[in-house]
């Protein structure tokens, strides 16, 4: 089973998926064009959050960081006069440091990240979408920014002219992510932000191509013109798309197979060369994210 994924929306369905099928068959490309480096050390928010959820160390409040972390380094360089712009934990630190190390003594990013897997004890395979820097960049009157300074930074408040992907033409998908892909014949697409989650890892070199030769299931991250979590709306229209589920398949357009909307999303699509699924897939609990992921189990097992 293999599953795109940004952090938030996505993370919730694996949390349902590895209590439906075994973490071994769980294969995951996760969005790195939200990483940036912070206070020295390589910080990777959507691989950390998928990391966090399978070694049972998420904070299950926020979806992102460890569950129960304390933020003393945080606060000391802060009261020191060095603010960061992401408010790191120490534990989570520690992940950060030791990635950061393996990758100044030469490891990949991927190598990196299947050998902390290895050591927090993660049975699903977790895989960087690339392993060259690749930064999201948003485009405001303020000026262009990382998606981190317009998200956290600003709390999203900022209007958006454009997105773009910094460095993702000369990004290639790794063998561990051909081998992945190679492996599997079905894809779920989960439903994170389709701009910045989904998106760079559809643009890194011949994804596209090869998603287009799978099964896949694509989830909506959207209730009608709402996005469940996150900027995904302000980056939409920004990208000329309807803010609805609608536009969140035109932008995926060519790739899915099914396409899975919550059940009261107002939309009643026409003709598509894709099927339409209905069900819940607000996931405000473990129980919904189990219900979800095992509908969506059994549409894969229809195709």
């Amino acid at each position: 089973m293999l599953v795109l994924s940004g952090g938030t929306g996505t993370p919730k369905l694996l949390e349902g998926l590895r209590r439906v099928v075994s973490e071994e068959e769980i294969k995951v490309i996760v969005n790195t064009a939200e990483d940036l480096w912070v206070s020295g050390n390589l910080v990777c928010p959507d691989i950390d959050t998928v990391l966090y959820l399978f070694a049972d160390k998420i904070d299950p409040e926020k979806w992102w960081g460890v569950r129960g972390d304390t933020f003393k380094t945080h606060d000391c360089l802060k009261s020191l006069g060095l603010g960061e712009i992401l408010k790191i934990g120490d534990e989570d630190r520690s992940i950060h440091i030791l990635r950061s190390e393996m990758i100044r003594g030469g490891a990949s990013l991927t190598q990196a990240t299947l050998e902390i897997a290895r050591r927090l004890g993660i049975k699903a395979r977790v895989l960087p979408m690339a392993n060259e820097e690749i930064a999201t960049i948003i485009e405001t009157p303020l000026g262009d920014m990382h998606f981190q300074r317009f998200w956290v930074g600003l709390r999203g408040e900022s209007e958006v002219y454009g997105v773009r992907f910094r460095g993702i033409e000369k990004a290639s998908l790794s063998k561990e992510v051909l081998e992945a892909l190679h492996s599997e014949d079905e894809v779920i697409i989960g439903p994170s932000n389709p701009i910045t989650s989904i998106g760079p890892i559809l643009e890194v070199g011949g994804m596209r191509k090869h998603l287009e030769r799978k099964r896949v299931v694509a989830v909506s991250p959207l209730i009608g013109d709402r996005p469940v979590s996150g900027p995904a709306g302000k980056l939409m229209r920004a990208k000329g798309l309807e803010v609805s589920s609608k536009g969140v398949a035109e932008y995926y357009r060519g790739l899915p197979d099914v396409f899975v909307i919550d059940e009261r999303d107002p939309w009643s699509p026409g003709d598509n060369k894709f099927e339409i699924k209905r069900t819940d897939t607000l996931m405000t609990s473990a129980e919904k994210s189990v219900r979800l992921a095992r509908f969506i189990c059994s549409i894969l097992e229809e195709l």
